[in-house]
């Protein structure tokens, strides 16, 4: 034999001799997960619809009587108070058409007073009679003819009186002034005719203030369905709340009601109109602007949320893992609802008292066994607190 064929066959011996034997791999650890219970609390579905808001009164300011525009007494886009003078026309005219009537009403006292004295005195002639019968008539018309004059005359008179309170307009409503259509100087057309009456300004109420908007007439279905089961009240009995929020606002800030609903549905948009009524104190609001507006869209009831990072899609259909108390893994569809404060509703599907993992979902499938590291509260914030 070779030497070298006999070191080779040695050198084998002693590699196999040294190799250690392969044992089976250890079992893998349980993966570390994190768990929270569902959040338990009342709450309420709330339907969202896009308004716009509205003054609850308008008013067109008209001149009732014409003449030239002696002052404005307000600036243009501020606030007024029903009774505040807007415009003065010039006064003088009327003021000389009130003096002339006063006078006519004068006369027509004195006249009637020398008809008073006229029939009186021939009451007392007919006693006697110095006096013929005809006279008498005559003289009781007179004093009628006199009455009637007087008033009359006072008729005329309260007529100037107004047109000259018509000089000084004033605002009916509290509210927000427009443009001034006419500058001072110019000639003003006045009237109970509107088509030919000067329109001198407008102005709108934005204290409270009103938003409209169309509900569509599934939704109008559910809440009569949920008026005839009595969990929750109707607009059609009373006012029910609702919030607002302007475009650059987060959240729904304002607070009101809905105080109207319209009697009918409109079949070319499918929808029916209501109103909600908000405050608006110092103005912030201003009718035309579009808003946010949200009205309960369910009765109170006891729901469960849980954060949407927990919440898994099985081929488009929701579920939960929730781990049992022998720390198995159990995936449990669910149904969902609305966010509300950051969290998720679970109509359906789970209990309150589940385990549910927000952390690990990855490192985790129906019926793995896992090892529950930590469990934190179900909160709207990013941050959890350990427990």
């Amino acid at each position: 034999m070779h030497r070298p064929l006999v070191l080779s066959l040695v050198l084998g011996a002693l590699v196999s001799c040294e190799r250690p034997q392969q044992t089976p791999n250890a079992a893998a650890p349980p993966p570390p997960i994190t768990v929270a219970l569902p959040l338990s609390t009342s709450l309420v579905e709330w339907d969202e619809f896009i308004g716009r808001l509205a003054a609850p009164e308008s008013v067109e300011i008209r001149a009732r009587v014409s003449g030239y525009l002696e002052k404005i007494h307000f600036r243009e886009g501020s606030d007024v108070k029903a009774g505040d003078v807007l415009f003065t026309i010039d006064p003088r005219p009327y003021q000389a058409v009130l003096d002339r009537t006063q006078a006519e009403v004068e006369r027509a006292q004195v006249r009637l007073e020398l008809a008073k004295m006229e029939a009186k005195r021939a009451k007392g002639l007919i006693e006697s009679k110095a006096i013929a019968v005809e006279e008498i008539e005559q003289r009781n018309q007179a004093l009628a003819e006199a009455e009637a004059s007087l008033r009359s005359a006072r008729a005329t008179l309260q007529t100037a009186q107004l047109d000259l309170e018509f000089t000084q307009l004033k605002s009916p409503i509290t509210g927000r002034t427009g443009q001034a259509m006419v500058t001072i100087g110019n000639l003003i057309n006045g009237g109970t005719n509107n088509s030919n009456a000067t329109v001198l300004t407008t102005i709108v109420a934005i204290d409270p203030i009103h938003c409209y908007l169309d509900v569509d007439e599934q939704s109008a279905l559910k809440y009569r369905e949920l008026r005839r089961l009595g969990q929750r009240a109707s607009a059609l009995d009373q006012e029910i709340v609702a919030e607002m929020a302007l475009a650059n606002e987060q959240g729904y800030p304002h607070k009101g009601v809905i105080d109207f609903v319209n009697n009918r549905l409109d079949p070319s948009t499918g929808t029916i109109r209501s109103r909600a009524l908000f405050a608006n104190p110092g103005g912030q609001m201003a009718p035309g602007f579009f808003a946010r507006v949200r009205i309960p869209g369910s009765g109170k009831y006891d729901g469960l949320l849980v954060h949407d990072n927990a919440i898994g899609s099985d081929q488009g259909k929701p579920f939960l893992f929730v781990v049992g108390a022998d720390d198995v893994v159990k995936q449990v569809p669910v149904e969902l609802g609305p966010l509300h404060d950051g969290l998720r509703v679970v109509k359906t599907g789970i209990q309150k008292t589940d385990r549910i993992i927000v952390d690990g979902m990855a490192l985790v499938r129906n019926g793995t066994k896992v090892n529950v590291k930590a469990t934190v509260e179900m909160k709207p914030a990013a941050a959890t607190s350990q427990k």
